[in-house]
């Protein structure tokens, strides 16, 4: 009997208390209870993203999130700063370009983290740019980027910082308010273990106020009309209430844990995956991990592409490929959402006998052993 496990950043495992509510009738939209429940998932949002303003919702995938924030922020001819240091920074430039927004690229090495310091450099020479769009963490590569630095860096200057927190929301930390982030979006089939369906955008009074300036072309991602309805608890156009009755499940376990507990959960199996890694004796591929996935860089006679198609329909194990020019290069685990220590131990287990089916010499057992040490220490 084979058994299914995901291990991809995206979509993720859900939990069971989530599965059976949207296994229930569908209600209808407008109806007392859905506007309960409307007011009920915005505000828990509030508390993932560490933020007293407010959360809107669309129904969309995230780049619906990524596309409202640049059609809702910025005006015809204004030029912005992107951060391109893998798949989804390039997102938020074509993405930028496709709305004909001036873009000035901030080009990292795939697998690398921004430096602020750089950044600080292009935002001295170009004082006019309306905002800086960024990840948290590259989902293509495993690289966190030090968000909360990039927030000094614009608190004192009229430029917004735009933060794609699509796949890391709840795993790695980020402090809106605290960090002085102006705007954040994320979506529902990550962190959030609900899933494809919905994104969510939180911006804070700055980003509103570019909001009543911007003169971009919007109509279905007009963050206004979310805003105005959402506090009423309801929508401008038809929401996906299916997965909205999932998501208040999953948020209710995140609120119950608390956000900053859920975060260190995501650290501790993080360094779990890494450590374990380094013991079979694989190199890392980010320089600086995030919590969201582990991305692990394959020696050049293993077929990634081929190894994860093993993996899937043999073992039942899903892991993730690169994209890009990594395609077949690198190996994405992902230790994320509905997730504890065991899942981890499955992950790096699966990898070693799969590595081992293939006749690739490993330490068989190496990579198990070095996970269960990191959490026995954890929890000591």
């Amino acid at each position: 009997m084979k058994k299914s496990h995901l291990f991809t950043p995206g979509p993720t495992p859900i939990p069971p208390d989530a599965l059976l509510a949207m296994a229930q009738p569908i209600d209808y939209h407008r109806s007392e209870d859905a506007v309960a429940l409307i007011k009920d998932v915005l505000e828990k949002l509030k508390h993932v993203f560490q933020t007293e303003n407010d959360v809107i919702f669309l129904t969309s995938s995230g780049t619906g999130a990524m596309e409202g924030a640049v059609a809702n922020l910025l005006c015809q001819g204004d030029k912005v700063l992107v951060i391109r240091s893998g798949k989804f920074g390039e997102r938020w430039a074509e993405i930028c370009k496709a709305y004909g927004v001036e873009v000035i690229p901030i080009d990292v090495t795939w697998g690398d983290s921004i430096a602020p310091e750089i950044v600080e450099k292009h935002l001295t020479l170009n004082p006019d740019v309306q905002a800086i769009f960024a990840t948290l963490c590259e989902t293509s590569t495993g690289a966190l980027h030090d968000i909360e630095a990039l927030a000094r860096l614009t608190q004192s200057t009229p430029t917004l910082l735009v933060v794609d927190a699509v796949s890391a929301l709840g795993a790695d930390d980020l402090q809106m308010d605290n960090w002085g982030v102006d705007v954040v979006v994320s979506c529902s089939q990550k962190g959030l273990m609900t899933p494809p369906g919905l994104a969510f955008a939180a911006l804070n009074q700055r980003a509103w106020e570019a909001v009543d300036r911007s003169d971009l072309p919007k109509y279905y991602f007009d963050f206004r009309k979310a805003h105005q309805r959402g506090l009423e608890g309801s929508v401008p156009y038809t929401p996906a209430l299916t997965l909205l009755t999932g998501l208040q499940c999953s948020l209710n376990l995140i609120c119950k844990e608390e956000i900053h507990n859920t975060i260190a959960r995501h650290n501790h199996m993080a360094i779990a995956t890494r450590t374990a890694v380094k013991a079979i004796g694989f190199p890392l591929f980010a320089t600086s991990p995030a919590n969201t996935l582990t991305s692990i860089r394959l020696p050049e006679e293993i077929d990634g592409k081929a190894f994860i198609k093993m993996m899937r329909e043999k073992q039942g194990i899903t892991y993730a490929g690169g994209q890009g020019d990594l395609s077949g290069k690198i190996i994405r685990i992902a230790h994320l959402g509905w997730m504890n220590e065991y899942d981890v131990i499955v992950a790096i287990s699966a990898f070693e006998r799969g590595l081992a089916e293939i006749g690739y010499d490993i330490p068989l057992g190496a990579g198990v052993a070095a996970v269960q040490e990191v959490f026995t220490k954890f929890a000591n």
